[in-house]
């Protein structure tokens, strides 16, 4: 009997036992040589790279990014714009609070298709559940070390415009959680977004209510929100809130929609395509949410009226928390984002 080989052993007294064994059996013993990690494709100063690029299909493309701010790989889905050739402005669309993990826009959503002859690279990060995809004060025992602001706003934006030739010109959207992330993104890097894209979100964080609905979304997927922005008496709440920093967001074009729970066209066998788990979904879940988000875009109306801040609010008559209808958010606030992106 071949006795087991010791893991404290040297490396090459271990390597030369493994092809001892092999050779009793009669099994080749093949020379390893070691490669060389491949070329980053893009590098940022700060040290974030573009290592891999994936053509999926013939309209998406798979990235792998590394964030040194995280010290973590992040799979990105890319679109590229019409003319590979010219450069383009990008469009990001932030998954909402499951981070694109079991579905993202490309997934659910029809942006394959409706970007296909637009002049605009869009771009889609993957992970970041339950984040709000911001800088977190404190790592997180579960979902480990959350620098998404530093991610979206400094690392991510020059490596897709080295490598899918943009022009330096961004706008943002995101839909439920990422709803409030896009405000927030806006205001942590003045001029990074010209336009950004609310759909179905709770804008305000730090009074009670808001602060209430934040923990409990981080909650569910498991982490904690003291880990992100400390205790309710933190001042880091009120920093993150778009409501009470709406003045310095002159000058951004906005985009802000939200249904009211009431059922739909899209909440019935048809609308969900004859998936009836979704459906019901929809009517449990969906309804009781999209009239939370409907009562905090009215919130954030107000606010930025009394500001005299200019923005686009879409309140649909019915609809609830559900792709599809940010499916057609997307579609009525591109106008928005191809005004401010294409000049």
């Amino acid at each position: 009997m071949i006795g087991s080989i010791d893991s404290t052993q040297p490396a090459r007294i271990r390597l030369l036992c493994v092809a001892t064994v092999l050779g009793v059996f009669g099994a080749p013993v093949a020379v390893v040589h070691a490669q060389p990690p491949p070329k980053p494709i893009a590098v940022s100063a700060d040290g974030s790279r573009l290592d891999r690029i994936r053509q999926r299909n013939d309209r998406l493309i798979e990235i792998s990014v590394y964030s040194a701010a995280m010290n973590t790989i992040f799979p990105v889905q890319v679109l590229r714009a019409r003319d590979e050739h010219t450069a383009a402005p990008t469009l990001y669309l932030l998954n909402g609070a499951n981070g694109g993990v079991g579905g993202s826009w490309y997934d659910e959503t029809d942006v394959a298709d409706f970007f296909r002859d637009k002049p605009v690279n869009v771009v889609i990060p993957i992970g970041g559940a339950g984040s709000y995809f911001t800088d977190w004060k404190s790592d997180d025992p579960l979902l480990g070390r959350q620098r998404w602001t530093t991610f979206l706003t400094e690392e991510l934006p020059p490596l897709i415009d080295q490598a899918f030739n943009g022009n330096g010109a961004n706008a943002i959207a995101g839909l439920s959680m990422s709803a409030t992330s896009v405000f927030q993104l806006a205001l942590a890097a003045p001029g990074r977004y010209r336009a950004i894209g609310s759909y179905s979100g709770c804008v305000r964080t730090s009074d009670p209510q808001g602060q209430a609905f934040v923990t409990g979304v981080v909650a569910r997927w498991r982490g904690n929100a003291l880990n992100m922005w400390g205790p309710p008496s933190d001042p880091t709440w009120a920093a993150n809130d778009p409501y009470l920093h709406a003045d310095r967001l002159r000058g951004t074009a906005i985009y802000v929609s939200a249904g009211t729970g009431a059922l739909g066209p899209l909440d019935t066998p048809e609308g969900t395509r004859g998936d009836l788990i979704q459906l019901v979904w929809q009517v449990m879940f969906g309804v009781p949410l999209e009239a939370v988000m409907n009562m905090c875009t009215h919130q954030l109306h107000d606010r930025l009226q009394s500001l005299g801040i200019p923005a686009t609010f879409d309140f649909r008559s019915n609809g609830t928390h559900s792709w599809g209808y940010w499916q057609e958010d997307l579609h009525k606030s591109w106008p928005i984002f191809e005004a401010a992106l294409i000049k």
